[in-house]
């Protein structure tokens, strides 16, 4: 079923859907969409899945190594720059119409921002020509990052630039992008304290071990988290944001035909999943641009569906079921299911909280 968008509509009934979405002027890639509500979905988006990384603009500031965390606030720039939050504004209200997976791309790139070193803008800082050391955005798992997020950011710079040049951080527009994509998604609106600074320095040889992986145990995880000064709540709280956006095969194949070297897919995934996905995801060959929602009941809102589907076995990712699963996460993962305004609240902390590791002064 091919489908052109963004004015087409899709209908669905209580059974799974394979669901493929092409642009014309594009490369083709493919989605899997499987509903799994007995109620109608609309799909009216136009999915473009494109994975060369572009250049962004970062102003550096040198950074120093035995400065203090920075005491950051919502009116930084209230002298300097008032009219960033709406000139930020401007750049993800638009792309959020004319891209809609710029939001979870762009919140993606705010984590492995803040979990590599800090929030300090590295990740956008492109490998020098010629050199042996390569940048964050260019390490194995930085790869399937969307060129999206990094669009959104280099537009966001170049407006900020033209009306306050040489005030504001690409950190802090970083910070205030993601904000605003949860909240054009449907999640809540919170204050983004701003005054960090960009860092640069950036290499790819400090990703592999600050980035959580698809099947992380929640040890694991908790581990990660931990020593980012965040806790076990964060951790659920945080890996909410997976109630939007995609994941390619190779994030969860195992899943599908060889859970934890058993040779069986994993038990903790609802058959009906686990059926749809391994139509899209072969054990061999296959599209490597496939891809799947996180949320396969309401894949483009920013929700609490999330943690629900989690309680019915829908979780993409070994590393989002096992947070149903183990008895220290378990008891919050209900509680969200069942509670938005909780679930809204807790991300906007949590999201504070993560927005400030790392930040330094600078010179």
């Amino acid at each position: 079923m091919e489908i052109y968008i963004p004015q087409e509509t899709l209908t669905t009934g209580p059974s799974l859907v394979h669901v493929f979405l092409h642009c014309p002027k594009l490369p083709a890639y493919t989605t899997i969409m499987p509903s799994l509500s007995s109620s109608s979905s609309t799909c009216t988006f136009l999915l473009s899945f494109l994975f060369a990384l572009n250049a962004s603009n970062c102003a550096a500031k040198e950074i120093s190594s035995t400065s203090s965390p920075r005491q950051l606030s919502v009116d930084y720039y209230a002298k300097t720059c008032p009219q960033l939050e709406q000139l930020v504004g401007s750049v993800t209200s638009q792309q959020f119409k004319e891209a809609p997976v710029s939001g979870p791309a762009t919140i993606r790139l705010f984590f492995h921002d803040c979990f590599v070193q800090g929030c300090d803008a590295s990740i956008l800082i492109s490998t020098t020509p010629g050199s042996k050391v390569l940048a964050e955005k260019d390490a194995e798992d930085n790869q399937d990052l969307r060129v999206e997020g990094f669009q959104t950011i280099s537009k966001a710079k170049a407006l900020v630039e033209s009306k306050c040049p040489d005030v504001v951080s690409s950190a802090d527009i970083l910070a205030i992008a993601a904000r605003d994509y949860v909240h054009l998604a449907g999640g809540p609106y919170y204050q983004v304290k701003k005054g960090r600074w960009d860092g640069n320095i950036s290499m790819a040889s400090r990703v592999p071990y600050n980035i959580p992986r698809a099947n992380f145990t929640v040890d694991q995880q908790l581990k990660l988290f931990n020593s980012k000064g965040l806790t076990l709540e964060d951790l659920v709280v945080l890996s909410g944001a997976h109630t939007f956006g995609f994941a390619h095969c190779k994030q969860f194949a195992s899943r599908l035909y060889n859970y934890r070297g058993t040779k069986q897919p994993d038990p903790d995934m609802d058959p009906r999943l686990l059926k749809a996905l391994r139509m899209s995801c072969p054990q061999f060959g296959g599209n490597s641009d496939t891809v799947a929602p996180f949320d396969v009941t309401t894949p483009f809102l920013f929700d609490h569906a999330y943690y629900a589907n989690l309680e019915a076995k829908l979780g993409l990712l070994a590393s989002d079921q096992a947070l149903f699963l183990d008895p220290r996460t378990k008891p919050l993962v209900l509680q969200l299911g069942t509670d938005k305004h909780k679930f809204f609240q807790a991300f906007t902390a949590a999201m504070e909280k993560m927005g400030s590791i790392g930040v330094e002064t600078g010179t």
